[in-house]
């Protein structure tokens, strides 16, 4: 069976539309499908927006809290945007982010982070340390509780929230609870039999976008021996030691198997893992179709633990 017609029937049309991502051919154009429209904002969510101190100079950071806080402290998650760490900006995810304050009655720090080609690693791990270090350094002006903090992210923002949970572990702190980084681009080897096997020009993110967005990402002429764990984290020694974690995918997903290593190799270093697969989905399903049954259950699913996790009994 080909491709599509492996495809859930109610995440068909939609993928049919889909143009695909010309990443080499025009980057600029490719940037822009990702411009959502702005949201309209829940009244129960205050968002503003500050510049605070990256890795290089001042970077974006939107913070989302609850309108109604009490004299309490709150957890608090750092969010890390998807895109292939090429594209992609903290606005397209406004709807997820007032979505986690409200189940998780949390704050949420969103990073501008540095985008490849035009910043190649470590660019952006070290603007999401800087994210994450600011966020817990202004846990009293955030009225944030430094014992429940979480990071989380999608695709290449996966990826940076499994880095940042290495570097984090190895410079000894912030001090993490939770990690959640969802179908996540951990290898830059394109060597497994989902890398290989996802190809469809109007895959949402195919073999060919893969290689495009790591080249760019680790820069051309990479002695491939020398990538660091730091940017392609499934090429750490070491997993044990990592926050508990909750990660899913599609079973259509080019990242399905480098997940399902990652799931495994974190069980057998004794991390506490949650792992689901969705059959008959593909690369950031939920949200290219989020009205579809499948969609909403993922969605709430992976909501649902980050709130657990943030508000442990």
């Amino acid at each position: 069976m080909d491709f599509n017609s492996r495809v859930l029937p109610e995440l068909r049309q939609t993928l049919a539309q889909f143009p695909g991502f010309q990443l080499e051919e025009d980057l600029e154009s490719s940037r822009a499908m990702l411009k959502n429209p702005p949201i309209e904002k829940s009244e129960h969510v205050r968002t503003t927006s500050r510049m605070i101190q990256g890795a290089a100079g001042e970077m974006l950071a939107k913070i989302y809290e609850p309108v109604q806080r009490t004299g309490s402290k709150l957890p608090a998650m750092l969010w890390i945007h998807g895109g292939g760490y090429v594209l992609g900006h903290p606005d397209m995810d406004d709807a997820l982010c007032e979505r986690f304050v409200q189940a998780a009655h949390c704050v949420v720090v969103s990073v501008d982070y540095r985008l490849a080609p035009e910043h190649p690693y470590p660019a952006a791990i070290h603007d999401c340390y800087a994210g994450l270090t600011w966020m817990t350094d202004e846990a009293e002006s955030l009225g944030i509780d430094l014992d429940r903090v979480a990071i989380a992210g999608a695709s290449g923002g996966g990826g940076l929230t499994a880095a940042l949970a290495l570097m984090a572990r190895d410079k000894g702190g912030p001090a993490l609870i939770f990690q959640m980084p969802l179908y996540p681009m951990l290898d830059n080897r394109n060597r497994t039999a989902s890398s290989h096997e996802i190809q469809a020009e109007n895959a949402t993110w195919n073999r060919t976008n893969n290689l495009t967005a790591w080249s760019m990402y680790l820069g051309e002429g990479t002695d491939d021996s020398q990538v660091s764990a730091y940017a392609a984290p499934s090429r750490a020694e070491s997993l044990a030691g990592l926050p508990p974690t909750y990660t899913c995918v599609g079973q259509l997903d080019l990242f399905r198997d480098e997940t399902i290593e990652y799931v495994t190799r974190l069980a057998q270093a004794g991390v506490d893992v949650e792992f689901h697969l969705y059959p008959g989905c593909y690369h950031c399903f939920e949200v290219f179709v989020p009205e579809a049954e499948v969609s909403q259950r993922a969605s709430q699913s992976y909501v649902d633990a980050m709130a657990r996790a943030l508000n442990p009994k």
